[in-house]
């Protein structure tokens, strides 16, 4: 769990990031981007959308009003996102593997 402070237009907000959390700002950008390539989809999404939203704004305090919350969302999705690169830049650090010599023997030659 990661604890992040936040400021929104001067307001500071602090948001406990969850494996919970971490879900729902991945399926809201999912969703975000099935409402952008189908954007006729959009109304059938908003609900979930709105959702996700309200259950990732659980997580924060002092609870957020309306006029913080895009930019809130914004910062939240960014710092998951940051935190992925992370998670997958460490990944890749450890599958590296160092390549070993190989041992020949030395085999004498008879006189």
């Amino acid at each position: 769990m990661i604890t992040k402070d936040i400021d929104v237009n001067g307001e500071k907000f602090r948001v406990m990031l969850t494996e919970q959390v971490i879900n729902h700002v991945n399926n809201l950008k999912s969703l975000y981007d099935a409402a952008y390539e189908d954007p006729e989809s959009f109304e059938q999404v908003s609900a979930e959308i709105s959702s996700a939203i309200q259950e990732i704004s659980k997580s924060v305090e002092p609870k957020p009003g309306d006029m913080h919350l895009d930019n809130l969302i914004q910062q939240i999705i960014k710092t998951v996102n940051d935190k992925n690169e992370e998670t997958n830049k460490q990944s890749q650090d450890k599958s590296v593997t160092r390549k070993t010599k190989k041992r020949t023997k030395k085999i004498k030659s008879k006189k």
